[in-house]
């Protein structure tokens, strides 16, 4: 039995591939080990993996993660991965890795993640071959849901937002300025804190669309200022894309992209699928 796994900072989706060749889809929270040890990751999976998943049965574990793009943050994963999968051959691999292989298969082109952070690079169909570091949350991520996140706290706590959505906001979340400092100086995963309020803009999209838009567009315009246009002949490429973001807003994508003269390609909101049928085809071979 083998198990495929996409990883962001928020969310894990998961697929067991069992002895039947019956796929078994389940969710656990995400782990960046940029902010999640080794130990933080056991306890997290024993405590939610299924109870119906013979973890000791499994064979093969092939885990692309948010964060595992050096060797020491790939450790991370892969010691806690071997502690809880004590039989398996465990393989750590980037989630932007991950993306290419579902949005591009064996094809080259641009990919990009648009989720709880960003990531973006060339790949040549086997390989990244480019890419420009998006800095995480406190110095880049343009376009995640962390750095629309952080306008619409921006907007609500400064009383910029309009005043119907500012009320819905404190409707919805309750949040004091105080509230806001306090979650995300001294609580732990800011940046999920963050990025949980690009759902709620989503949610009241219709009924605010003029500062949905303007929000969004501000978003993806610095996506694209800070890193698509900085690869060389990004024009000749297509945007391919996954992530919750990306996929929520790809109709406003969609004209920032035509803006910057470059087509959209495969959006996606979950690898997963994708991601799954690469590593199916590629034992078949």
């Amino acid at each position: 039995m083998i198990v495929i796994a996409d990883g962001g900072s928020t969310k894990t989706n998961w697929c067991l591939i069992n002895e039947a060749g019956r796929k078994i889809l389940f969710n656990t929270e995400g782990y960046n080990p940029y902010f999640s040890s080794t130990a933080y990751i056991v306890e997290s999976l024993n405590k939610t993996l299924p109870d119906h998943l013979e973890k000791e049965k499994l064979t093969e574990v092939h885990y692309y993660g948010a964060g595992c793009s050096t060797d020491a943050k790939r450790k991370i994963v892969a010691d806690a991965m071997k502690q809880v999968f004590v039989n398996a051959e465990v393989n750590i691999g980037h989630d932007l890795l991950a993306s290419c292989r579902a949005l591009l298969g064996n094809e080259p082109g641009f990919a990009a993640i648009l989720g709880t952070g960003t990531n973006s690079c060339l790949y040549d169909g086997k390989d990244i071959t480019l890419n420009i570091d998006s800095l995480g949350y406190f110095l880049g991520d343009e376009g995640s849901g962390c750095f629309i996140g952080k306008r619409i706290l921006s907007d609500y706590m400064k009383g910029y937002m309009p005043k119907g959505l500012r009320e819905s906001f404190y409707d919805n979340f309750a949040l004091t300025n105080e509230d806001i400092f306090d979650n995300i100086y001294n609580k732990p995963l800011p940046n999920r804190f963050c990025a949980s309020f690009s759902k709620f803009l989503y949610d009241f999209k219709d009924n605010y669309e003029d500062y949905t838009f303007s929000t969004i567009d501000y978003a993806f315009t610095a996506f694209f200022e800070n890193l698509v246009i900085h690869y060389p002949n990004y024009k000749d490429y297509t945007l391919n894309c996954v992530g919750s973001v990306g996929y929520s807003f790809r109709d406003i994508l969609s004209v920032v992209a035509d803006k910057y003269e470059m087509g959209i390609g495969k959006i996606i909101r979950s690898p997963i699928d994708d991601l799954v049928e690469y590593h199916l085809q590629s034992v078949n071979k």
